[in-house]
């Protein structure tokens, strides 16, 4: 059997976005229609929420941070609407806004029929994985990220989903994962890790990845760099932006992405794996993302394929999207 899973990096609806929304609370204000077709034709669809969905909250108190991000509660059925399943709030934003609204930002997706995987009340439930099911396919979600420390959930304290990936992957998460292999039939990893603004992955997150494949990971899809990286046998290192309001850095044209369709196939639900990779390139126009075009498909097509060549990944052309075969 086969199922696509639709997956979109880091997701901000907040500031700009959010005030486009408050303006317009319709779907078409933030997402192209030829988007939300791609989506709703996917058996899944995950993104990295890369804020928080509340009218609460004030600012973390951190002189060093320089960027809060909150979405108004009008963004959560448009989530829903937009036809996806389950966000990750395992990223450094989560929290921008305390903790009543990272406990809003659940309430109301939940509310919606969106699963919130990697933050919670406690430790515990930040880092359990969520269970979904797709078309019969039992599909467990594990979400985690390597940065802010303070933002961690402790064993009384609301947060999310910490682990030190510098130091390695830690025991906890390589147990979760083998425990998530244990009752679903694809286990998608999905870790907020590295720094912004880079060309491809660091060394310790190419090892990260390798260790969360071998701890059962069907699938490793990554996000922070607001840029896209390379793909390797498995791993989608940082699926960049999908739509947000974010400064675009005049070389790495943050504000150009990837829409990443992964095809799994097999004999049977418990046996499935990934086999197809359709990548639709993708550009924020004014808080809106819609299909690049000209000068910019072919950026995305030129960027991807080289980084993509680092892990010796070939890139094929199809019907205006970027294919990767994984055998």
């Amino acid at each position: 059997m086969k199922l696509e899973l639709a997956l979109a990096g880091d997701t901000m609806l907040g500031r700009g976005v959010g005030e486009q929304l408050a303006r317009s609370p319709r779907l078409d204000a933030f997402c192209a229609p030829e988007i939300v077709g791609v989506l709703a034709r996917a058996d899944f669809v995950l993104l990295n929420l890369e804020c928080c969905i509340s009218a609460r909250g004030t600012p973390w108190p951190d002189p060093r941070k320089p960027f809060f991000f909150r979405a108004p509660p009008a963004a959560a059925p448009l989530v829903a609407e937009l036809g996806v399943d389950c966000v990750t709030s395992a990223n450094n934003h989560a929290l921008d806004f305390g903790y009543d609204a990272l406990a809003d930002t659940g309430s109301l997706l939940e509310h919606f029929g969106v699963r919130v995987v990697g933050a919670g009340a406690d430790e515990r439930q930040a880092r359990a994985p969520v269970l979904l099911d797709a078309r019969g396919v039992r599909i467990a979600v594990v979400a985690v990220t390597d940065h802010p420390r303070d933002f961690a959930a402790g064993a009384e304290r609301p947060g999310v989903a910490w682990a030190d990936l510098r130091s390695g992957v830690p025991s906890w998460l390589t147990a979760g994962i083998g425990l998530a292999r244990e009752e679903a039939d694809v286990v998608l990893v999905t870790p907020h890790w590295g720094p912004n603004m880079t060309p491809g992955p660091p060394r310790y997150v190419v090892g990260a990845a390798e260790s969360l494949l071998a701890a059962g990971a069907t699938l490793v899809a990554g996000h922070s760099a607001h840029v896209f990286h390379g793909v390797a046998d498995r791993v989608l290192y940082d699926m960049g932006d999908f739509v947000d309001d974010y400064v675009v850095h005049p070389g790495l044209r943050n504000d150009l992405g990837l829409l990443f369709l992964v095809t799994l196939d097999g004999p049977a639900a418990d046996h499935l794996s990934p086999v197809r990779l359709d990548a639709l390139p993708t550009a924020i126009d004014r808080c809106r993302v819609r299909p690049a075009a000209g000068e910019e498909w072919e950026f995305i097509r030129e960027r991807f394929t080289s980084a993509c060549a680092e892990f010796d990944t070939p890139v094929l052309t199809e019907h205006g999207r970027l294919v990767v075969a994984w055998s």
